[in-house]
């Protein structure tokens, strides 16, 4: 049996594991998992009993206790940068990168990955997005921030995410961000299956209708937002894909619903539209279930990101049936 080398991530802000099944899926194993919402970290220890998750503030975390970690990794909270939210950027409390760079100082990894909101890209942020560079800068890492449709990597969904991936100087120069992998999935394509689950003979209609990627999911959060699709725009998007957005569905479609059948999404396909795995599971009631799903980083997205610093790193990635990615010293 190959002994492919681990790459080390600690990881805060993990969600539901969103990121962290796509890193994992790219070669990297956890060193910790940080998340601070007790049905996302259950949700962790589901599906990876053996991780070391630290359900708490990552405030409380000592970077030092995790110096010379492969990647530092995290999708800290979107609502500073959120176009639905007030925008407050470095005023809002919630606003965990100044969190973030001081474990970067304490751990000295060799690579950072922060994921956020396209609304962290716009114009007004541009100062902020400089202090955090000049921050890194200082540490001696090079550093770069990129936009990303998820639909760019097989997720059916638009989703965009804005990355920050920084490294050590020696790395940056290796790094290249991943290539789009082409045409994504449509959400008829991809919930087919979940939709004809109970047996609707109206499945396969809809599946035909439903011929277009989704809007971005939108999670809500404890404050604000319940199990539904989103604003009126977003659930008139759906709409349009044959999906009720006013809801969530306790399960698929029965079989004597008529063809015309206007249904709603499951947490299972919400899932889906994320590019959670099958076997990914989720712990919580029903409204925290599509919470964690909503709010996650697109696993496929998390991978392919992933893959290019495990290849900066001085790793190869080559694909393997079985379990995904493998990792090999490089030459």
């Amino acid at each position: 049996m190959s002994s492919a080398p681990q790459l080390s991530v600690l990881e805060i802000c993990a969600g539901a594991g969103g990121q962290s099944s796509g890193l994992e899926k790219a070669g990297f194993s956890h060193s910790l998992a940080v998340e601070i919402d007790r049905d996302a970290a259950a949700t962790l220890r589901l599906n990876r009993p053996g991780w070391d998750v630290h359900e708490g503030d990552v405030r409380g975390i000592n970077g030092r206790n995790y110096k010379g970690v492969d990647l530092l990794a995290g999708g800290v909270p979107c609502p500073p940068f959120s176009i639905a939210g007030k925008q407050l950027g470095a005023d809002d409390e919630r606003d965990l990168f100044p969190e973030a760079i001081r474990l970067v100082g304490e751990a000295q990894p060799t690579a950072v990955m922060l994921e956020n909101v396209k609304g962290l890209a716009s114009a007004r942020f541009s100062p902020y997005r400089q202090s955090i560079l000049n921050a890194l800068d200082k540490m001696g890492y090079d550093a770069d921030w990129q936009l990303f449709n998820s639909s760019e990597f097989g997720v059916p969904q638009l989703r965009p995410r804005f990355i920050l991936v920084a490294m050590k100087r020696r790395n940056f120069r290796r790094f290249e961000w991943p290539r789009a992998l082409g045409t994504p999935p449509t959400v008829g394509r991809v919930l087919a299956p979940l939709m004809a689950s109970r047996g609707w003979e109206g499945a396969a209609e809809w599946a035909e209708q439903a011929n277009n990627i989704a809007p971005t999911l939108v999670g809500g959060s404890k404050k604000h937002g319940g199990a539904d699709l989103g604003p009126t725009r977003a659930k008139q998007a759906w709409l349009q894909l044959g999906v009720d957005g006013k809801g969530i569905a306790d399960e698929a479609p029965a079989p004597n619903a008529p063809a015309t059948y206007l249904p709603r999404l499951t947490n299972e396909m919400a899932a889906r539209i994320q590019g959670f795995d099958p076997e990914w599971h989720f712990a919580g009631r029903k409204t925290s279930v599509y919470r964690q799903i909503g709010n996650a980083f697109p696993p496929p997205v998390a991978k392919a990101i992933g893959g290019s610093i495990a290849e900066a790193l001085g790793a190869v990635a080559s694909r393997s049936t079985s379990t995904g990615i493998k990792l090999r010293a490089a030459s």
